[in-house]
């Protein structure tokens, strides 16, 4: 884990902190992309933002974020029944 200390500062009326490119280019990510900012306790994670899709009528984006969470889950599982 990479880990270094910033200064927050003000940008127009908010705060915020700036990256060092090498921590976005391994991110994947560069000016322009949106990323996920998760609140972990006391920590902050930044992510890549996955991909905007439309959805199909009657799926909603609850059910992908619960597929997703189930899948992780058991993700061992899942993947041992593929060499089945």
């Amino acid at each position: 884990m990479t880990s270094i200390e910033r200064r927050i500062t003000q940008f127009g009326n908010s705060l915020g902190v700036t990256l060092p490119y090498k921590m976005l280019e391994d991110l994947g990510v560069s000016k322009g992309d949106d990323v996920q900012i998760v609140k972990e306790g006391n920590q902050l994670i930044v992510k890549k933002a996955p991909k905007r899709v439309d959805l199909p009528e009657g799926i909603t984006e609850d059910f992908f974020q619960f597929l997703d969470e189930e899948m992780t889950a058991h993700e061992k599982a899942l993947k041992g029944l593929v060499n089945r």
